[in-house]
This record gives structure tokens, sequence and C-alpha cells, in this order.
């Protein structure tokens, strides 16, 4: 079955800077590779008449999310820096709509809703309106990182009803916890998520 089309949506998650570039302070392991891979399928849906969105982490300079705050991780991809912007070698239309998350504070790592990490108090983004308006029933999820934001934008997109799709070698894992990557691609199987090949 072909991948793409009209109703379709390749979402790009959070290929940026502090995630993707060496000097990231982020930094995924096997990053590089998941730009090449995403550059693919970006050319593919948009030939065949898909959308392509792109999800950010906007984080203000002080949230709970961050380890100097109280929180688990370094500071990253602070709105409007370097760390912030998609990745320069990143091939994604200027048009393509930007989605960006925790700009408050909250946890930003689904592209679908974001967790104040005080209250736990749930908000949607603008993404699952955006997807409706324009008539998308299925989504293809590639980018960074498997095991925290790809994984539960991925999962939201198939509690919201989306037919939703990861594909996994434009991904890639932090794995804090060794074998992290791959107990978030089981957890989306039993999700219903289908765990496909990218285009070569």
């Amino acid at each position: 079955m072909q991948r793409y089309g009209p109703g379709t949506a390749l979402i790009v998650v959070d290929v940026q800077n502090d995630f993707a570039d060496p000097d990231g302070s982020l930094n995924v392991p096997g990053a590089d590779a998941v730009v090449a891979a995403a550059n693919r399928e970006i050319a593919t849906a948009i030939e065949l008449g898909a959308i392509v969105v792109a999800t950010q982490d906007w984080h203000p300079e002080h949230t709970p999310h961050f380890a100097k705050d109280g929180g688990p991780w370094p500071v990253h991809c602070v709105g409007g820096t370097w760390g912030a912007g998609l990745h320069p070698a990143l091939e994604i239309p200027e048009a393509a709509p930007r989605v960006r998350k925790g700009a408050n504070g909250e946890d930003g790592y689904s592209g679908f809703t974001m967790r104040d990490p005080r209250t736990g108090e749930t908000t949607p983004t603008e993404l699952e309106g955006l997807l409706r308006a324009t008539g998308v029933e299925r989504v293809v999820v590639v980018g960074l990182a498997t095991d925290y934001c790809v994984k539960a934008t991925a999962l939201d997109a198939a509690r919201l009803g989306f037919r939703t799709a990861v594909l996994t070698d434009a991904i890639a894992a932090v794995d804090l916890q060794p074998g992290d990557g791959d107990r978030a691609l089981e957890e989306l199987r039993t999700a219903g998520v289908k765990l496909q090949r990218s285009v070569v």
C-alpha cells in the first residue's frame, strides 16, 4: 500500500539542533541518519500529495522540565535559540506548519498534548486541529527521539483515532536506560501503531 497521498500527514518530530547536532545539549546518537531518512520521506510525501508538519520543543529559560529547576533534563531547545532551531540539513518546506510545544514550561513530549509537570494537567497543542482541518486520517511519524517524543506523539495519534505508522529507520533513541528504545517500539506495537521501514 502506498504510504503517502491526500489524507496522510508526515509528522517530523523535533529534528532540532539540540537533539540532532553533535554540539547540541541533548544530542541523540544516530541523529544524522534520522535527518537523511526524514529528508527522503519529506520529498516523497510532498510528491504524493501528503502534508508535512514539524514539531519543535520550545521551552522557556526556566521550567520544571530542566534539571536546574528540578526536572530530569539538561537545558535544551529554549525558544528562539540555536538549539531550538530545526537542523539546517533538514529539507522541510518553509510553508510546512511548525507545532511548538512546552512554551509555558510544560513537558512537551507529544506533538499533540503537553503536560504541566507540577499539576499533571494535560492541554492540547494545535496539531490535532490542523490535521482534522486538512482531512488527515493517517499519520507517519519520524524524528527524535524514539523513547520520548516520537513515542508520545505516535501513541497520542493512535489514541485520537489516526491510523499511525512509525518508520523504524527514521528515528533514534536516547536510551537513558539500555533498551529504552526497544521497549518504546514494543509499546507502540502493542498500541496498534504500525512499525515500518522508510523508503530507501
